[in-house]
């Protein structure tokens, strides 16, 4: 444990080193810049850097206390962070690519600094502040551009910062590029900033050795849930900042002009409006009034007009409506139209009384106007002070209050997406996929996978100290009890499957007996059903390369024809020796009694399979399909059912080639055997008559097959014969 602490406390000294030289880089860098006055950032060099070298957190760390620290100087710096992280992002990715040690990928990396940079820096510059041309380092060229062009002042813009941002990224890239050229390997690895809470493993191959891909990913999942919640939370934050600040704007709008109106009011001698109306500047006092107001909405950008007007049933009686630059004043007593912003003030300005600020977008634009009752010594209202202030700037304020807050969070967002994920990857993520790659892979076949399986699961060495760790202790344990379970369950299995081969052949050797008992009453079969289980397998395994009723000729099928064909003739034991051994032609009863061995060997089968579970009968099922329908034929006249074509069960089609094949090569005490040649003829005379077509061709095309099988048995049923004779 102790080598362990020493080991994180080696490694988070050495990050805080390359953050601290990363940011010294950074900050030398943008001083160099301002120093000599060059048209350059170099504020991102030690950025790109300590990702190259560490990875995303020390590259983001730099990125971020980089413009936090400027920020102190300059504020507007601060609103850049986003995209000074981004760039440390990407360049973890790219040399963890390898692309600073390929020429031919660094122009790609130029440029996407210079996107990051140059174009989406312009873009913030825009929403933040719109574009000067007298201020920033890429002002003249901008200006230049713009003189010389048919371009925008925003295009023009554009086309200088990406043009500036070009040069400062090359020389970005190449001193990154170049340090990791020159540092050796060993040196590099040691910058690695990684939060391993277990052996380390191979990252890039460990997802392709899990099995079940397609599923949905942990890492995915977490970066949703977390990048979700930022987003809600940025935005509920930004949507609440953003009505306050509206809220506060108009609230400071209102309180500057009701102070502009109490001026233009206390400049007024209500005593004398009915006189300004009547003669207006000939009247003592009206031109230094009118002067007043004048140099009140000269005093600010924001006061659009100031003016007094007496409010009557007819409309504004124009008292004061001094020029401006655009708009040139009504002459007094000049009557106006009441604007819509006012209708639904009308009856407290016909009675004199005072109104609340009243915004308005219609004729002179987004306009707040307050207006400010003047009273006489009676304390009648004799006219109405007005003042109209310009709320366009606050729009304005707006969106770049807007775009301020959303760059911050945007920066926050980053910082706290690449912590979280770098977190979540090795507490989370890779000791769960670690543990299910060696759960993948894990053996207990035998002693030597089995504490192969244990050995991988102790060598993880997992310790996070939460519930992935104990988890993790509960793996091993169980490890450790499934091996010792195993090895016992291994041989209990070996023991089971010893048992269950001898009881195989057990049963297997008692069928051929029963068949043996059967024929031994037939003096005329002699290895008949050994011959015929052979030659049913020969059809089958044809029948299955050819592509033909494949999907019934599955390994157990085929198996279990050939385990249950000697039981074909199994009836044939009910059938008196008188016919069955009768050495010339059947009479017809005799015939007919003949026949009843299909369904005797059916009923004694069935009997036997009411005797085991449904789950053991399978080759009883084929067997008594064997003893029944045997004797039916493809065109339906045959017995007992005259049952035709796939109506007949497959396995009895193939016992009809095969039985008939071998009685017609056998010899008899009746007559000879018909060569291998005749006996072919005949099977294939009986195609689409008595034997299934693709049945009969299976068995033609697997001839050398089955002239093997019958001549392997020619001479041991010689020997039989020969023997029942003597007997």
């Amino acid at each position: 444990m102790k080598e362990k602490n020493k080991a994180a406390i080696s490694r988070n000294t050495i990050a805080l080193l390359l953050c601290g030289v990363g940011l010294l880089i950074n900050l030398v860098g943008v001083r160099i810049a301002l120093g000599f006055h060059l048209p350059l950032f170099l504020d991102n060099i030690g950025s790109a850097l300590a990702g190259a070298l560490g990875g995303y957190v020390p590259g983001i760390v730099v990125g971020f206390l980089t413009n936090l620290i400027n920020g102190i100087g300059d504020v507007t710096t601060a609103y850049y962070s986003s995209l000074t992280m981004l760039i440390a992002i990407c360049s973890t990715y790219f040399a963890s690519k390898g692309y600073y040690r390929k020429l031919s990928k660094l122009p790609l990396i130029i440029i996407t600094y210079a996107l990051i940079g140059g174009g989406l820096g312009s873009v913030l510059t825009w929403a933040l502040y719109g574009f000067d041309f007298g201020t920033g380092i890429s002002a003249p060229l901008a200006l230049r551009i713009y003189n010389s062009s048919p371009l925008s002042k925003f295009w023009s813009q554009f086309c200088a910062d990406m043009l500036i941002d070009l040069l400062d990224k090359t020389i970005t890239v190449l001193i990154v590029a170049l340090t990791l050229r020159l540092l050796p390997e060993r040196i590099r690895q040691l910058f690695v900033y990684s939060g391993w809470k277990q052996r380390p493993v191979s990252l890039k191959g460990m997802e392709k050795n899990i099995e079940g891909k397609g599923r949905h990913s942990l890492r995915r999942e977490i970066i949703l849930l977390v990048a979700v919640a930022t987003m809600v939370t940025a935005l509920a934050v930004t949507a609440i900042s953003f009505i306050h600040f509206r809220k506060a704007s108009m609230e400071e709008q209102k309180t500057f002009a009701r102070g502009v109106v109490q001026v233009v009011r206390e400049s007024i001698d209500p005593e004398k409006i009915d006189e300004y109306l009547e003669k207006g500047e000939a009247v003592p006092g009206y031109t230094e009034s009118e002067f007043v107001l004048k140099k009140l909405m000269d005093s600010s950008e924001y006061i659009e007009y100031c003016y007094v007007y007496r409010i009557e049933e007819d409309g504004c009686h124009v008292v004061f409506d001094p020029d401006t630059e655009t708009v040139p004043g009504e002459d007094p007593g000049t009557v106006i139209p009441f604007d819509h912003a006012f209708e639904e003030f009308l009856p407290e300005l016909l009675a004199g009384k005072p109104i609340e600020p009243v915004t308005s977008n219609e004729t002179y634009g987004w306009l707040l106007t307050v207006y400010d009752p003047i009273y006489n010594a009676e304390g009648k209202c004799q006219a109405y002070a007005a003042v109209d202030i310009n709320m366009d700037h606050i729009a304005r304020d707006g969106y770049q209050f807007l775009a301020r807050v959303i760059s911050l969070f945007l920066g926050l967002i980053l910082m706290t997406l690449t912590i979280v994920i770098w977190l979540a990857e090795y507490r989370v993520i890779v000791p769960i996929n670690s543990m299910a790659m060696v759960a993948s892979h894990a053996g207990y076949e035998n002693k030597e996978d089995r504490i192969r399986t244990v050995q991988e699961i102790e060598d993880l060495e997992i310790h996070t100290g939460d519930e992935i760790e104990n988890l993790y202790k509960a793996i091993v344990m169980n490890t450790h009890d499934m091996a010792a379970t195993t090895e016992n369950m291994a041989m209990y299995i070996a023991q089971m499957q010893k048992q269950s081969q001898t009881i195989g052949r057990l049963q297997n050797g008692m069928i051929l007996v029963l068949a043996d008992m059967v024929e031994s009453r037939d003096q005329n079969t002699g290895e008949h059903v050994r011959k015929t289980a052979a030659y049913t397998g020969v059809i089958m395994r044809e029948l299955r390369r050819e592509h033909v009723y494949e999907d019934q000729l599955t390994d157990a099928f085929i198996q279990d024809v050939i385990d249950s064909a000697p039981l074909h003739d199994v009836g044939k034991i009910q059938v008196p020796d008188a016919i069955l051994n009768k050495p010339g032609k059947l009479t017809d009863e005799e015939f007919e009694i003949m026949k009843t061995h299909t369904t005797a060997g059916s009923e004694i089968i069935t009997s036997a399979i009411d005797m085991v579970s449904e789950d053991d009968s399978g080759y009883l099922q084929e067997a008594r399909n064997l003893a029944h329908y045997h004797h039916e034929k493809w065109n339906g006249k045959g017995y007992p059912d005259g049952l035709s074509g796939t109506d007949i069960p497959l396995s009895a089609r193939i016992m009809a080639v095969a039985d008939v094949f071998d009685a017609l090569v056998s010899k008899r005490s009746y007559k000879d055997g018909f060569p291998f040649e005749k006996a072919m003829s005949i099977i294939k005379e009986g195609r689409g008559e008595h034997f299934d077509p693709a049945i009969v061709d299976a068995f033609v095309n697997a001839g050398d097959e089955v002239r093997q099988i019958m001549e392997s048995h020619m001479g041991r049923e010689e020997t039989s014969q020969r023997n029942g004779s003597a007997d």
